[in-house]
């Protein structure tokens, strides 16, 4: 995980107008939404139901983190078995599954007026389930997409669209959220490993036992 800090290219955010982020870029949010208050990450992604008889299932997550990239506790991880973090102020709203149906897959709200100040960044992650005993990785997976929308308007303000290869890879970090003071910002990211949910929560500072 150590290039995840590199350093992002600025984009110049426009007052309404939606940005769309290449890998390696960054967003200031609030420039295009002076008022933002709550956003809605959705995480999207087609994927057969199915691969020589085993189910396809693709988990988003979200890790609250301070300055050293890491959780401050084992609940600041935010996945189909922890729905709610931090009093409500993160929620994930289910596991899909399947994938199935248009747009997002999987959705996690977030009112940023209340996170704690020592969370300093929310990372976006998305895992493919039981992907090594499956044999599965990311390979059968396209068109998969992050997007921030501010929750009070319905209004899409970043969207960072995955187009190269991950062939190899059965887990992701997708994006995440940067608080700049009282700002914050999206960096598209998209960087693929092995190990699944697991590896990425071990990453992270949590403490999980192997699968």
């Amino acid at each position: 995980m150590s290039n995840i800090d590199d350093q992002a290219v600025q984009l110049k955010a426009s007052f309404g107008q939606r940005a769309d982020v290449k890998k390696g870029e960054e967003v200031n949010l609030n420039q295009i939404d002076p008022g933002l208050k709550r956003v809605i990450v959705g995480l999207g992604w087609d994927a057969p139901e199915e691969q020589e008889g085993l189910a396809v299932d693709i988990d988003a997550s979200a890790f609250l983190l301070n300055r050293d990239y890491r959780v401050r506790q084992d609940t600041d991880f935010v996945f189909y078995n922890n729905l709610s973090g931090e009093n409500g102020a993160i929620n994930h709203w289910g596991d899909n599954v399947t994938g199935a149906g248009e747009g997002d897959d999987e959705e996690i709200e977030i009112n940023l007026e209340i996170l704690p100040f020592d969370i300093e960044k929310i990372s976006f992650t998305v895992s493919i389930h039981n992907a090594e005993e499956r044999k599965q990785n990311f390979g059968i997976v396209k068109n998969a997409f992050i997007r921030i929308v501010n929750q009070d308007s319905g209004v899409e303000l970043a969207r960072f669209d995955l187009s190269e290869d991950a062939s190899e890879d059965n887990a992701i970090v997708f994006g995440e959220l940067i608080r700049e003071g009282i700002q914050w910002k999206f960096r598209a990211l998209g960087h693929g490993t092995t190990g699944g949910l697991y590896r990425l929560a071990r990453d992270f500072g949590v403490n999980v036992a192997p699968n």
